[in-house]
């Protein structure tokens, strides 16, 4: 199944922006479940390519000029693995993905609600905790921001997809096996128009294993892959600094289309 992606991310300032640096996440990747035919990024500016530690893409575009708007543009086509595939494997330590950050910290009414579900580690204990959680964090838009850590999320018992994800990551690493926070699209049939999606991956039998907990996916078949990290901070689609502008304002607009 081939798809085409359109996202685009428009900014507007109340006065004169300058001298901004914005670093974009938004480059999907190669891998066993998906092909890049074709991908490209729109942004204003000078740009330079690298590749981050957890072999994502990463693009650092600066702005030397005065603006009030600017929009940075996304768009592509990925051919999907349309057959099941449960486990992904790649060069990356796996034991990164143990390391605490904020946003991923577990609390003891946390590591007890995740021991509950799991008594014994094994892939089918963590899929019953994976609803387990979508029961307890009702999915509510715009409850949470991108600041809101697993902690937050479980004591308000809402939140959207990030929150899902950080607070499974975080039950996971408290059980002692490695996941990781992973971002992209989802293509559903019939909704053309859907946000950035984000879901998770847990290592298990020297393989990653897909955990979307907002839809109770557990094959990623629908999913594009555009990077992987510890938490959302890693892998933001965008991100930057500035000098004046005065208040911001963006909003975002996906398209995921089979073509």
């Amino acid at each position: 199944m081939k798809l085409m992606i359109n996202h685009q991310t428009h900014f507007e300032y109340t006065e004169h922006a300058c001298n901004s640096i914005q670093y974009l996440k938004m480059t999907p990747f190669n891998n066993a479940h998906q092909k890049v035919h074709y991908w490209d990024i729109s942004v204003p500016g000078s740009r330079e390519k690298k590749i981050d530690a957890f072999n994502n893409v990463w693009i650092t575009s600066t702005q030397r000029f005065d603006y009030q708007q600017m929009t940075i543009m996304a768009q592509g086509i990925v051919e999907l693995n349309t057959s099941t595939v449960l486990g992904l494997s790649d060069r990356l330590n796996p034991y990164l993905f143990l390391q605490p950050t904020v946003n991923t910290l577990c609390s003891p009414e946390m590591k007890e609600f995740a021991h509950r579900y799991v008594p014994e580690v094994n892939y089918g204990n963590l899929v019953q905790l994976a609803g387990a959680v979508l029961d307890y964090i009702l999915y509510v838009p715009k409850s949470t921001n991108v600041m809101t850590s697993a902690i937050e999320a479980f004591e308000h018992q809402q939140g959207v997809c990030q929150d899902h994800s950080h607070v499974f990551i975080a039950m996971c690493k408290a059980l002692g096996v490695p996941a990781r926070y992973v971002s992209g699209y989802l293509h559903v049939d019939n909704m053309p128009h859907l946000a950035s999606h984000a879901w998770c991956e847990v290592f298990l039998n020297n393989t990653w294993y897909s955990f979307d907990i907002s839809n109770q996916l557990f094959s990623p078949k629908s999913h594009v892959y555009v990077a992987v990290g510890r938490d959302y901070l890693d892998v933001a689609p965008v991100r930057g600094v500035r000098e004046k502008g005065g208040t911001e304002t963006m909003h975002s607009i996906v398209q995921v289309l089979a073509c």
